[in-house]
């Protein structure tokens, strides 16, 4: 399929570029790193990156930087259409090894964030998905964007709510006027569901049911 988009000529090297994206799933796009870890240039890396978006394979969501300073990124996070494809370029092939696994907290984000964009695209809605992060590391995972409001969005995979699960949903609030305690959102892999001052708590199950806002 890919040789049909593209003429690539060394599978070998495409295929272990395509471990290399799982292996940064969830994390800021950087194609120097790509380019010096596979000994290409960096327009092969920004072609195959392309045959994987026109494929369907990876998903780029970008930074939201509206009305903010120049400090903020303005790459964009790289996940997978199908985090279980993600999951089996790890070697990940039983759920036990996922929870164990050092990019356990990437692949949760990666399922969340194309759940959210499933739910839009199946709508018919337009996606407005972005991420927020600036300079100093302070980051929201997920904005969803809608005429009259955004939602600000944390995802944590840990099963137990911790107070540092909401430092950077409090600061980017200080920032942005259309973002109140109620359009904040902690999304984490346990169960509980309560309202506090600064955002609400919801567990990942509350992505199907309809607790959880989703335009």
């Amino acid at each position: 399929d890919v040789r049909q988009i593209k003429n690539i000529t060394d599978l070998a090297l495409f295929e272990r570029f395509l471990r290399l994206c799982a292996g940064r799933v969830g994390q800021i796009l950087n194609l120097s790193s790509f380019a010096d870890d596979l000994g290409v240039s960096h327009n092969t890396v920004r072609a195959w990156l392309t045959v994987l978006q026109t494929s369907y394979v990876v998903y780029l969501l970008r930074p939201y930087y509206r009305n903010f300073n120049k400090q903020i990124i303005k790459s964009p996070k790289l996940y997978f259409t199908d985090t279980g494809l993600a999951a089996y370029l790890l070697g990940i092939d039983t759920p036990k090894k996922v929870s164990t696994h050092y990019l356990v907290g990437g692949l949760f984000e990666n399922l969340v964030v194309q759940e959210v964009l499933k739910d839009r695209t199946n709508r018919g809605v337009e996606p407005g998905l972005f991420f927020w992060r600036d300079k100093r590391g302070r980051e929201v995972d997920l904005i969803l964007e809608a005429p009259d409001r955004r939602i600000a969005v944390e995802i944590k995979s840990g099963q137990t709510v911790s107070s540092d699960f909401f430092t950077g949903l409090t600061y980017y609030g200080s920032l942005d006027d259309g973002c109140p305690p109620e359009n904040r959102y902690l999304l984490y892999g346990g169960d509980l569901r309560e309202n506090r001052s600064n955002a609400r708590v919801r567990g990942w199950k509350t992505l199907g049911d309809g607790e959880f806002p989703l335009d």
